[in-house]
């Protein structure tokens, strides 16, 4: 598989993203990242996360 395929919990996002697991949680709830709740459980598509990510970079560094 290839990484950016990655299929991420939400301790992995929060991990990847270095915020708490409560941060990512709260973000998933209110669709302010994009997420699938598979039963009790959310999970993050590793490209869709980078993609949301640098979608919010600040734009004096989109450059780089």
């Amino acid at each position: 598989m290839d990484d950016k395929d990655k299929i991420m919990t939400l301790e992995e996002v929060a991990d990847y993203l270095r915020v708490k697991p409560q941060t990512i949680y709260t973000w998933a709830q209110e669709k302010k990242i994009p997420a699938a709740k598979l039963g009790k459980e959310w999970r993050f598509k590793k490209s869709m996360v980078d993609k949301w990510f640098i979608e919010r970079m600040d734009e004096k560094f989109k450059d780089y």
